[in-house]
């Protein structure tokens, strides 16, 4: 018996002496999840958008790169989402890497719960590569804490056949005429809510504005007498019952509407096609006609997009700046850039041919008339602001004059925050 011990214990000092040798052992390691770094991933993605990040994009960045590994977290784009994040970053809890809008971005950076792109040192020959008026949404005390991966604008879909009817060929060209329209052959318009993003296009549209041009003082521009004529205009066909009674709560199926139903026009970004099946699209693309908004010597739609940031206590923030370096180059944007989302990357950019009957096309187009906001600090709660008092308008429970007035008021203390 004590022979067989003896062996035994021979066998057990053997074998921990060559697992010693495996681990410490100046030979290339066969163990992956020992040179493998992991990083997470939150993003928003839409259903078409997750399937060529996951099908597509995170594949081929793990064959350029595979000791890292990326795990993909699809998240509701909503107020729950921006707060989870504050929470998790606050602790050091929070994913390594987040696609976030633009206009969430300062809360963050202000709060020191998102890294520092400069101090990786490619950081400058990234920057050049992409468009250099989307990298200012980022910057703040000479720091860059994000990097633009894309385009996001509305443009105007309309009702082909109301458009028919009514004896178009073509919409008209400007937004007055297009209320004009709606109004003589009571077509509904199919305005999504009463936020900035939605309702700006139109303000726009008729010689209103939010700000002045440099985003420092709203009094004299929100409440100036060209956005209150606006802003009476959409006022007047909501009581005419043109507009969606349940606009303030996001009401009505204006998608569905501007198909095949009474709405003759309605404000949406690339998704409103690029969401569909094949044969879905094709319905779409035959029912309706997409332009960009009309512009009055200034804006159309309001500038959106998305950014990628590394997040306050990532375990693996070089793995992390790779993964950002590679989500903005030129391959990359290429591969979600077949959705209808514009790249920030300069060459990507430049070699998209899209062919002139594509619905991208008008989104393109309206990118050069774009409100471009950049990076307005507490822009959140300046749309919060904006929609409130909106609702209170629409309501009925203030004029138009007096809402918009104190709204500037509120907004002008957030712009000199």
């Amino acid at each position: 018996m004590a022979r067989w011990i003896s062996i035994l214990l021979i066998l057990v000092i053997a074998t921990g002496c060559e697992r010693s040798k495996i681990i410490t052992s100046d030979e290339p390691q066969t163990h992956h999840e020992n040179k493998e770094n992991v990083i997470e991933f939150w993003h928003t993605y839409s259903d078409t958008e997750s399937r060529i990040l996951e099908r597509e994009m995170i594949p081929a960045f793990e064959r350029q790169f595979p000791n890292i590994k990326v795990i993909a977290v699809r998240k509701p784009y909503n107020t729950g989402l921006k707060n989870t994040l504050i929470a998790r970053a606050s602790s050091n809890r929070g994913p390594d890497v987040v696609r976030m809008k633009l206009d969430w971005i300062p809360d963050f950076y202000q709060n020191r719960l998102i890294m520092p792109l400069n101090t990786f040192p490619d950081f400058q020959k990234v920057r050049h590569t992409l468009n250099h008026k989307t990298m200012s949404a980022g910057f703040y005390q000479n720091q860059y804490y994000s990097l633009p991966m894309d385009f996001l604008v509305q443009v105007a879909i309309f009702n082909r056949e109301l458009l028919n009817k009514a004896g178009y060929s073509e919409p008209p060209k400007t937004m007055k005429e297009i209320l004009e329209l709606a109004s003589q052959q009571h077509h509904t318009i199919g305005l999504g809510g009463l936020d900035t993003w939605r309702t700006l296009p139109y303000i726009f549209g008729l010689g209103g504005s939010l700000t002045d041009a440099k985003f420092t003082k709203a009094t004299g521009y929100l409440n100036g007498e060209a956005t209150v004529q606006a802003v009476e205009k959409l006022l007047y066909l909501y009581n005419k019952g043109l507009i969606d009674h349940m606009v303030g709560e996001e009401g009505g199926d204006n998608w569905e509407g501007v198909k095949s139903g009474n709405v003759l026009i309605t404000g949406e970004g690339p998704w409103f096609y690029n969401i569909w099946t094949d044969k879905e699209l094709d319905r779409s693309l035959k029912n309706t006609l997409p332009i960009p908004f009309p512009h009055n010597k200034g804006p159309s739609s309001i500038l959106d997009g998305d950014h990628l940031v590394i997040m306050k206590g990532s375990k693996h923030p070089d793995a992390s700046w790779t993964f950002l370096k590679w989500m903005s180059s030129k391959e990359a944007q290429l591969m979600m850039s077949k959705v209808g989302i514009f790249p920030t990357n300069l060459e990507a950019a430049k070699s998209i041919n899209s062919n002139r009957d594509s619905y991208t096309i008008p989104y393109k187009e309206a990118l050069d008339h774009a409100y471009h906001r950049q990076s307005v600090k507490n822009w959140s709660e300046i749309d919060e602001v904006y929609t409130r008092y909106m609702r209170k308008i629409f309501l009925g429970e203030i004029s138009v004059k007096e809402g918009l007035t104190r709204a500037a008021k509120e907004i002008d203390r957030l712009l000199a925050v």
